[in-house]
């Protein structure tokens, strides 16, 4: 888990130190202090909060991920947020997304999760790849459809 200042954090969020301080004080950021009484903030926490606002997290990049990159691909509906929830059952596992204020609940094989190293709070992306796709809206009770 990687922690950052208060400055590196206010910055990523882009907002000023002195707001982030304040929404550490009121709880709205959750942070961790250090032996020596300094405050420091979890990537994660960072983005939850972008993700809260309805902004992409900012992708996570580690020498030690080398391996299964994604490089390019075909499908044009991408998604990023955060892992909300994760249920194993047998062979298949439900996952859901956070996507700023909606969700999105994909059906994959347990050993996707296994493989993708899923996990709660974790970034993640959505790719949605369909010929067929289902708009609909809702009906008001005073104008007829």
């Amino acid at each position: 888990m990687a922690l950052l200042t208060v400055r590196a954090a206010a910055e990523r969020l882009g907002v000023s130190y002195s707001t982030m301080k304040q929404w550490i004080y009121k709880g709205s950021v959750r942070s961790i202090r250090t032996g020596g009484g300094h405050h420091r903030i979890a990537d994660a926490e960072i983005d939850r909060m972008l993700a809260a606002q309805g902004r992409a997290p900012r992708p996570q990049r580690r020498a030690s991920q080398a391996r299964g990159v994604l490089v390019a691909i075909s499908g044009r509906n991408q998604l990023r947020g955060i892992v909300d929830e994760i249920r194993v059952d047998g062979l298949l596992a439900q996952v859901r997304l956070r996507i700023g204020d909606q969700r999105l609940t994909a059906v994959i094989t347990r050993d996707a999760v296994d493989e993708l190293k899923l996990k709660r709070g974790a970034a993640a992306l959505a790719i949605i790849k369909s010929t067929e796709v289902m708009i609909a809206r809702e009906q008001d009770k005073m104008s007829p459809v």
